[in-house]
């Protein structure tokens, strides 16, 4: 059996449903724990005369099959895997999740669900987060601009809806001026531009977080104090201080799946970029409320009721311009996972009525996978 964990690298897209059968469950087990020898598969070789129920095998049947997808990116000539994922069908619309120590494409995949229904959604890990690539380099605000811009042009061939959190919100509103535009509707989730230590201490010390910067990116020392702040407890505080707002969602289960988002060769790299404030987009609020003065696409924002009172601030001011949409819901920076089915009350309506205008011959340009 073969235990390489290379196959991992690489996502795939998955056609057909796999059937198990409880016959070679026991067979492998033994192989299995070879691989795995910390894993307690005693009760594997009890499946083998155990019939699985109809329930259970209507279940299985149902569960949708994964459309996770590669896209080949270069940056500075070298490659980089940029892990997507699909589902449903129609016109498309690309979800881009928050850039955070905690933030992966999963964030997005409640409202991808719900979206799907009706629509073929597009959601990423962006470079250095997720399943996507994390090359060893300098983490800066032009990578990110450029991923997403070769994303998209590549991809798509007419202007799409996107949905952003957080921190992708600067670049999504990067490549409004781009020509041709990549964008006919924006959706902005609790918008940010401005990374947790600039947020905290102020933009005057930029070089200061630079230094901070280069320390968790060298190689012992970095990984310590990476360490320090990815702490269930730490992560904890975090969540409970500015990601979410009702305390009683942030169970031991999803500490437990945000913990395992940190964990991983290079994840430290895109993350210490993001804290210390060297992945924003702007370095001011007049460059961030430039974005929107005049704008070019039509934007609804939504804003969350309990997001920290400088970024809710902000956003607030942006409400007021021409051209902004505004829907407000409960929720913090991270309102499109904790309350999605509010979020999406207030989208759909939007949603249906603008791309009830749109033409059907709208087609993505990778097809062939």
């Amino acid at each position: 059996m073969n235990c390489g964990a290379s196959g991992m690298d690489k996502a795939l897209k998955i056609d057909d449903t796999i059937e198990l059968q409880a016959g070679t469950i026991a067979e492998s087990s033994t192989e299995l724990s070879e691989c795995l020898p910390d894993l307690d598969i005693s009760g594997l070789e009890e499946m083998q005369n155990t019939e699985t129920s109809p329930e259970i095998q209507d279940a299985i049947l149902s569960e949708p099959a994964r459309d996770v997808r590669i896209y080949d990116w270069r940056w500075n000539q070298n490659p980089v895997s940029i892990t997507y994922e699909v589902m449903g069908e129609g016109l498309p619309i690309l979800l881009l999740p928050a850039l955070s120590t905690i933030s992966t494409r999963e964030e997005m995949r409640p409202l991808a669900e719900k979206l799907s229904a009706k629509y073929q959604v597009y959601f990423l890990d962006w470079v250095g987060f997720g399943e996507s690539d994390r090359p060893n380099v300098k983490y800066e605000p032009k990578m990110f601009r450029m991923m997403l811009r070769s994303f998209v042009e590549e991809t798509f061939n007419a202007p799409i809806v996107v949905m952003a959190a957080g921190h992708a919100a600067g670049y999504v509103m990067d490549l409004v001026t781009d020509d041709p535009k990549p964008w006919s509707w924006v959706v902005l989730f609790a918008p940010t531009w401005r990374g947790p230590l600039p947020s905290m201490m102020g933009d005057t010390k930029r070089k200061f977080y630079n230094v901070i910067h280069e320390l968790v990116r060298s190689p012992i020392l970095g990984q310590f104090l990476y360490a320090l702040n990815t702490t269930k407890f730490f992560l904890k505080f975090m969540m409970k201080r500015h990601v979410y707002a009702n305390p009683a969602n942030i169970t031991s289960e999803k500490i437990r799946s945000k913990w395992q988002v940190t964990k991983g060769k290079g994840k430290r790299l895109a993350s210490a970029a993001f804290v210390t404030g060297a992945l924003d987009p702007v370095k001011s609020s007049e460059g961030w409320l430039s974005y929107f003065q005049p704008i070019q696409v039509p934007v609804l924002m939504v804003i969350g009721e309990q997001m920290p009172p400088k970024s809710r601030g902000e956003d607030e001011v942006v409400a007021h311009f021409s051209g902004v949409q505004v829907a407000r819901t409960p929720g913090s920076l991270s309102l499109h996972e904790e309350y999605t089915d509010e979020v999406f009350a207030e989208i759909a309506p939007f949603l249906e009525k603008y791309l009830s205008k749109k033409p059907e011959n709208h087609k993505p340009k990778n097809l062939d996978y």
